[in-house]
Order: structure tokens, then sequence, then C-alpha cells
């Protein structure tokens, strides 16, 4: 099984070794670098299936994506890179802002993928394309808390669940873009006090990952908290008796179904600007919209599809919400755009 190799060895891979690579089947365009954040093994059969469909060979650097939008900065117009997969709609929003991406024509992404899960198109393209998405909803210990006392997203600052929440850091990506989303929908002055609303009501200092939230609910050190559902899925799929067993101290709610819907971010995907391999890129872009790959997204990682009409065979997912949800229907775009405002407001409330 594909195991990703740790960062330190990853971000070491040289510039020059894959452009020697690139430019030893330019020829051919038979060689596609990508610079992912995708950090699931499970994405393996992915790639595979892709080279063994087109032909075309994928040299694969695999980091955060802090650490991809800092080197493809640092290499300029030396970079290998060809396709850049970054995991939340923040740093797909920062990239585009840097210049760091190439906008691509392509009426088969533009049919596929919703105007809501991408880039706007301009007269040259589009720069970047969602194709899965995950939702941001909210766990909560099913012997003291009430699902009525944690169904909406502002719920999590009223005064009722005071030492109760659960979070990691405000200032990592996935939540940034659920706080900015909020604001989107209440207004800047009532989101930045809702924020304050949730440090009254922390629990504890935020730490940990989505999953670590996930147990701390379960363990009784936290009665409320905020995941990604993949992460929940997880633990529903596992054979383990420790993950059953805090699942069934686990409730789980979308949240906002009868105002705005549930947020949701997305996993994403864009041409490097100084990309090598252009048509390579647009073919791999492309193959990520087919429902093969969208089926790899649900039961690889546990992702909803953004193509619509994929079927899944993935049932976790839909037992998780019941059978269907309500989305926002807010651009993820904007709520990218919205990342350094909701910085501010975080700093101004004590949120860390």
């Amino acid at each position: 099984m594909f195991k990703k190799a740790p960062l330190v060895i990853s971000m070491t891979v040289t510039a020059a070794a894959l452009l020697a690579t690139a430019s030893s089947a330019s020829a051919q365009d038979q060689v596609l670098n990508l610079y992912s954040a995708r950090h699931y093994s499970t994405d393996e059969a992915l790639y595979t299936d892709f080279t063994k469909a087109t032909g075309i060979k994928i040299n694969r650097v695999d980091a955060d994506d802090a650490g991809i939008l800092a080197r493809l900065k640092a290499e300029g117009t030396a970079s290998p890179a060809d396709v850049i997969m970054l995991v939340d709609v923040a740093r797909l929003w920062k990239g585009d802002a840097d210049g760091l991406f190439a906008p691509i024509k392509s009426t088969l992404l533009e049919k596929a993928i919703p105007a809501s899960l991408r880039a706007k198109t301009t007269p040259d393209g589009t720069t970047w394309f969602g194709y899965s998405t995950r939702a941001r909803v909210v766990v909560y210990d099913k012997a003291r808390v009430q699902k009525a006392d944690v169904d909406t997203y502002e719920e999590l600052g009223d005064a009722k669940n005071k030492g109760l929440l659960c979070t990691r850091s405000g200032s990592h990506p996935y939540n940034l873009s659920l706080f900015g989303a909020v604001a989107e929908h209440i207004g800047d002055v009532k989101a930045e006090a809702w924020l304050k609303g949730m440090v009254a009501n922390m629990a504890r200092a935020p730490k940990g990952g989505d999953t670590d939230q996930i147990k701390g609910v379960a363990s009784g050190e936290c009665g409320v908290a905020i995941t990604n559902t993949y992460y929940v899925a997880r633990l529903m799929r596992s054979t383990a008796p420790e993950d059953k067993a805090v699942m069934d101290k686990v409730g789980v709610v979308f949240p906002n179904q009868d105002s705005w819907g549930t947020h949701v971010n997305i996993s994403g995907a864009a041409m490097a600007k100084n990309a090598k391999n252009t048509a390579s890129a647009v073919k791999f872009m492309e193959y990520l919209a087919s429902p093969a790959a969208q089926e790899y997204f649900a039961n690889g990682n546990n992702e909803y599809p953004a193509v619509a009409g994929v079927k899944l065979s993935n049932t976790t997912l839909s037992t998780m919400s019941g059978g269907s949800f309500k989305q926002e229907a807010l651009p993820v775009a904007a709520i990218g755009a919205s990342q350094v405002k909701i910085q501010q407001m975080l700093d101004r409330v004590g949120y860390k």
C-alpha cells in the first residue's frame, strides 16, 4: 500500500530532477509532474488508473498546502510542476491570487463542475476546479447534549453551550473557510460576536485535528465539536472496537438545514503557471471529473463528488446525513477570498 513520504523527504525532491524527467519525455508529452497536498493512500489507485488509460507517467511531490504554495513561489519559472492539488478553497484562492496558476479552457470541465465549485471563468479560461466536497458538520455527546441545541453553527457561540466546545485551531484552513462562510451569511459584525462567543464556550484550548475533536466528545472532554464528514465516515467504516465505541457515543448533525444549509469545502486542482506538460495537465484535470475518478474520491476518502449525477456506492455517506442534506449555495471562491478578514477577527477575539 502506498504510504506518503515524510514531508522532509518529499520536499527535497529537486526541481532539476523533475525538469530532467520532463525534458526526456517532452517530445511525447507523456509525463505529468504533480504537486499534491492530498495525503490519502487510497489516491494511489486514482493515479495508477490515469497512467493505464493514457500512458502518462505521474511524478508526484507530496507536501501540505502551504508548503506547496511556498515551493511554487521559490521555484518561479524553473518550477517543473504541471498540476497542483490542494485540499481547501482558501489555499486554492491564495494560490490563484498570488498568480501561481494558469487558466485553462475545457468545455468538459465547465460543464461537469458546478460554477459554485470552481474559480470564476474569464475569457482566458478557468484557473482551478473543485473535484470533491466535504461537509463541515457538528458532532455532539449524545448523553449530555441535545441535538436541537447544536443544529446550527450560530448556536456554537451561544451561552447555552458554555464549557462544551472543542475545535482545532481557528486558523486552520478548514475553520477559516467555515468562518468565512458564516460571515457571508450573517455579516461581519455578527460573525465576530459569534467567534467571541465560541471562544467563551471552549472546553479547552484549540488543539489537534478533526479526529481528535470527535474522540474528545466521545471521552467526555468535550460536549460538542466541529469536523469534516470524511473523518466521521472513517470511524463509521472502521471495524476497530475502539472506533465503534467512539461512534456509539457521538451524534452527528448537518447544521442549518432550516436556513442556508451546511457549509461544504472542496479539494481541487489547478494547472501551474509555468507548466511544461500542458496537454498532460488538461487530460489529468479532465480525468478527475470522470465518473471513475469521482467514485475514487467517494470510496477512497469518503468525499462527496463534485460532479452531479455520480451515483455513490459508499453508503456510509448517505447514512451519515440521513439520505441527503441541504448544502449552502455560496460560491466557494467568495469564501476563500475572506480568509485575511477572518484571521483578523480571530486575532481580535483571541481564538487561537
